[in-house]
């Protein structure tokens, strides 16, 4: 089950988000500071959060500018709902349901007291008394024609009258729900001997009708898995930290009496206790342990079961961490940092220590602070999911925070890994943390005003700078290293140019085909104007250069400009129009994607505009989406498609795309060998 999209509202600085998109696998948060990001993941946990998590609490969740609507009474808790998950079912999900359940989206929601409330979408909707009036009365009419007029008793009910002691107090809008809905199964049972054998119409009457009855109870069951599948939500701050050494008798006290002065200083002991099945009491006192006397084998034996028991549990353990943390680290990172971690009981102390690969055992706290993290990260990760690990969603608050710049960029990775088998949603302020291929992962958190509270955007649009910064230095750092570090560069009109260009070549790659060269930068210059400027500077470091420009009057000003011809030389500017085949005289990039892109349009971003490009195939796709759709934007359109991409092969493709794009690179690949 996957997350695919959320809102929340009334929960602190948050008015109303809107419905935002997440992502299947990694959802990028971005923004400045007091935008709400926090906020953000703290509201997502409470749609399924760990045992232990605190709820909502109405005093100090609710925002403080309307709280008095709460104590006037204007407001009723049990009436607001914080946050909202539409859920995608995947196929383990699917197997456990009935067919006509597949395809529906699961909707969970969490309100003001904590009470949780779900619903089913695309689901056969429960039936109204009204919706089966007439077939209940051509039912009842059949019946008691049945009835041989030699069994007929004027003074005893007919088979269809015995109905109405059922459905007395019913009206039009009365739902068959379960109570009915049992009733109303168990009169057809009872006469289910009366429909004349053979009557196709009347039996089929009959099959509606108990449709009918048994709709309430499957959604019913469908809910119920379906609530038992909800993946857990596991927050992780750069508060939950797992300190390195820990007084088990002083944790404990602390523990036991509430006296904690910051609960979260402990949160990540507790949870490396709980990991290891320990309570700090049990392991404080399995410190104390006195070895009794020689003269008593069997008090000897249970002291030692005692100990041996906590030493092979904390081996156990540290294993397990061993192995999960090297999975996704960096394979270079945990050479000689993180060869083994282990975890020591000395008496009253409870160590943290990695041990390299010289056999020496280092406190964590010893280690880098990106290392401490991930520790820290998992542990609480494990503890916090409980064997569930594998179904959870992960929301992490500005990971890798304490990491260099270049560490950032390969953490990335990391966090790549992680969202491999847990969709993995995160904040950052780090340009580093955002990969210029992720720009369609981004959402922009921003704060117009108090007033309108937080907002958060499924596009790269803000109106507020410092909300963009990450992305812009993301793209600058990306842009100023492919510059100058690739032999062979490829310019690019704009962005979108870029996604579909590499999007295209990763579904050939995946069908066996020869993919774009990965010697080649892709370079987007922004717009066909600017193309020159960076030739020219490219051309000037002696390095091998080209450019695709589209074929509409842009592309054509652009081609025509002497420098750029000087530069690059004609065989170097490749044009649109070169690899299309279609009836647009001015092609620009879509249109060699043209038939995928209206059916992308259709289905994932409702822009229904198929029939009129079957009827004006000469006419650009993207004039059409332009007249016919209002707020088209390319971007949207070219992060659709590479969602789409993500999920779909090359076949998937029209042939004539294929072969288009197929002619494009092999053309790119050639200019620049």
């Amino acid at each position: 089950m996957r997350l695919k999209k959320a809102r929340i509202q009334k929960y602190r600085s948050i008015r109303d988000t809107g419905f935002f998109d997440v992502e299947s696998e990694k959802t990028i948060l971005v923004g400045p500071n007091e935008a709400g990001k926090s906020a953000v993941l703290r509201a997502l946990q409470q749609l399924n959060p760990p045992d232990e998590i605190r709820g909502f609490d109405v005093l100090r969740d609710y925002p403080r500018s309307e709280y008095n609507d709460i104590t006037t009474g204007k407001v009723n808790p049990a009436t607001v709902t914080i946050v909202e998950g539409h859920f995608a079912l995947e196929a383990e999900d699917q197997a456990f349901l009935q067919d006509e359940f597949k395809s529906c989206t699961y909707v969970i929601g969490r309100k003001l007291d904590n009470k949780l409330w779900h619903k089913l979408i695309g689901a056969p909707e429960i039936k109204k008394y009204g919706d089966i009036t007439k077939d209940l009365a051509r039912l009842c009419s059949h019946i008691d024609s049945r009835v041989p007029a030699e069994e007929a008793d004027p003074s005893r009910p007919t088979p269809g009258s015995t109905l109405k002691d059922i459905i007395n107090d019913w009206t039009n809008t009365t739902l068959i729900d379960v109570e009915p809905a049992k009733k109303l199964k168990q009169w057809l049972s009872n006469i289910f001997h009366h429909v004349e054998e053979g009557n196709s119409k009347e039996e089929e009457r009959y099959e509606r009708l108990l449709y009918s009855c048994e709709v309430a109870q499957a959604r019913k069951d469908a809910l119920a898995i379906l609530n038992d599948r909800m993946p857990i939500f596991v927050l992780f701050s750069n508060y939950f930290r797992v300190r390195p050494l820990i007084h088990l008798e002083h944790l404990a006290n602390r523990l036991e009496t509430g006296n904690l002065d910051d609960e979260q200083y402990d949160y990540g002991n507790q949870c490396l206790l709980k990991l290891l099945g320990f309570t700090a009491r049990e392991l404080s006192n399995l410190g104390r342990v006195v070895e009794p006397s020689a003269n008593s084998p069997e008090t000897l034996q249970a002291c030692r079961d005692q100990l041996d028991r906590r030493s092979y549990q904390l081996n156990a353990a540290e294993v397990q961490l061993s192995k999960d943390i090297c999975a996704v680290w960096l394979p270079d990172a945990t050479r000689g940092e993180a060869d083994r971690l282990r975890v020591v009981a000395d008496g009253q102390y409870l160590k943290v220590v990695v041990e390299d690969s010289l056999g020496v055992n280092i406190e964590l706290n010893q280690r880098s602070e990106g290392f401490q993290w991930l520790v820290s990260f998992f542990v609480v990760f494990f503890a916090e999911a409980l064997g569930k690990h594998e179904n959870a969603v992960l929301l992490l608050d500005e990971p890798g925070l304490s990491l260099h710049g270049l560490k950032q960029r390969d953490f990335r990775k990391t966090l790549s890994r992680l969202a491999e088998k847990n969709q993995t949603v995160y904040s950052t302020h780090s340009p580093f943390l955002v990969g210029p291929d992720e720009l369609d992962l981004v959402r922009v958190v921003e704060m117009p005003d108090r007033t309108a509270g937080t907002k958060i955007h499924s596009e790269v649009a803000s109106n507020d700078p410092a909300a963009l910064l990450p992305l812009q230095e993301a793209l600058g750092y990306d842009l100023a290293q492919s510059l100058f570090t690739q032999q062979r560069n490829f310019i690019l009109e704009g962005l979108t140019d870029y996604w579909y260009l590499e999007a295209v070549s990763q579904l050939l790659r995946e069908a066996g085909e020869s993919g774009l060269n990965d010697k080649i930068a892709l370079v987007p210059a922004q717009s066909a104007g600017k193309v020159v400027y960076f030739a020219t500077i490219l051309h000037a470091h002696k390095l091998k250069v080209a450019a695709l420009l589209d074929s509409d009057s842009a592309g054509d000003q652009a081609a025509q400009q002497e420098i750029l011809v000087y530069r690059l030389g004609n065989t170097a500017i490749l044009r649109t129009k070169d690899v299309y085949t279609g009836s647009v005289a001015k092609p620009e990039i879509e249109e060699l994607l043209r038939d995928t892109l209206v059916q992308i349009a259709k289905t994932d971003l409702a822009w229904d505009v198929s029939s009129i490009a079957e009827q004006q195939i000469a006419r650009s796709i993207v004039d059409i989406f332009v007249r016919e759709i209002s707020g088209f934007s390319k971007y949207k359109l070219a992060k659709a498609f590479v969602r789409w991409s993500r999920d779909h092969a090359a076949a998937d493709l029209v042939p004539a795309e294929t072969i288009q794009w197929r002619n494009l690179i092999n053309a790119i690949n050639k200019v620049l060998k």
